[in-house]
């Protein structure tokens, strides 16, 4: 057997579910007298799977903690079958378990469930995203009156955002403090929540519906200050106010950058 093929082999043999190796494998390799060869093949077949396993435990904490261990290391082994590793990096391990969730129970009742682990992979983004230029409140301090209503601003690349639909927030609470988990609900109407890393901390917090529409003008859209007051007429003589303190909130918080 030439090196490329038994390395792909040996990769096949891994990544599949059985234990068992198959024959041209089980004679390319020799045992010893304390370890036969099939003995050692699985003890690898195990600990790769045994890892990637410990991967998604550690990504996904809440979902663990809602299913239960035996449960959720099911969930993971359907998961891995379905959608195997196409990354180099562990990092990227569980990037389509969300959608998984929801394909596999094919249910609207896994819909809190996969919501719930967008939401602890939001957080696996924010953390890992790059850092960008992060503007702050001394900067805008030192702004000039007159480049205030031009101002343009955008999310740093570690800023995401999830519209959540259940009280997906307080599931996660539950589960990372450990206390009696709370019955999975909808919310009374969808609620956007941010996530993002801020002097190597993750944070995350909601958002209000009108607030959000302001963020979201700025950063999606593309408003300048300006254009923000205009938008918040109906405040009056309020508006210039009611932005500049969203503004300075966004900016405290570590949400942004001068757009480029």
């Amino acid at each position: 057997m030439r090196l490329n093929d038994w390395q792909r082999a040996v990769e096949a043999y891994l990544l599949g579910a059985q234990a068992e190796p198959d024959a041209a494998l089980l004679a390319s390799l020799v045992g010893s007298l304390s370890l036969s060869v099939t003995q050692g093949l699985g003890i690898y077949h195990h600990a790769y799977r045994a890892r990637l396993l410990g991967v998604m435990r550690e990504d996904f904490p809440a979902v663990r903690y809602w299913l239960g261990d035996e449960d959720f290391a099911a969930l993971v082994q359907a998961y891995l079958d379905a959608c195997p590793s196409q990354h180099f990096s562990l990092r990227w391990l569980g990037e389509r378990f969300a959608g998984f969730i929801a394909q596999h129970y094919a249910t609207t009742a896994a819909a809190p469930l996969a919501e719930l682990a967008q939401l602890e992979w939001a957080f696996t983004l924010a953390f890992d995203a790059l850092p960008g230029e992060p503007l702050s409140v001394a900067q805008m301090a030192s702004l000039p009156a007159s480049a205030w209503p031009s101002l343009q601003v955008q999310l740093l690349p570690c800023v995401h955002r999830l519209p959540l639909h259940y009280n997906s927030v307080a599931l996660w609470q539950a589960a990372k403090a450990e206390d009696e988990f709370p019955p999975s609900e909808g919310l009374p109407e969808p609620t956007l929540c941010l996530f993002w890393r801020h002097q190597l901390v993750c944070h995350y917090r909601s958002v209000a519906s009108d607030e959000a529409g302001a963020l979201l003008g700025m950063c999606d859209v593309g408003w300048n200050f300006a254009e923000l007051c205009e938008q918040l007429t109906e405040q009056g003589e309020l508006a210039p106010t009611k932005a500049a303190s969203w503004l300075k909130q966004w900016i405290s918080d570590g949400l942004l950058q001068r757009r480029v």
